[in-house]
């Protein structure tokens, strides 16, 4: 996954079914550091 906002910034999703609670939290924290949140103010902003 790439974004552009607030720069860019590319993040690996794994291609596998279910993904492991440890690598979800890994890639939500990476995603929120990158945007300048917690892991805790990007989930409700992701609808989860």
């Amino acid at each position: 996954m790439t974004t552009w906002r607030n720069g860019e910034h590319h993040e690996a999703i794994p291609n596998h079914h279910p993904i492991k609670v440890g690598t979800l939290s890994g890639i939500l924290k990476s995603v929120a550091t990158h945007h300048g949140l917690t892991s805790e103010e990007l989930i409700p902003q992701l609808g989860l």
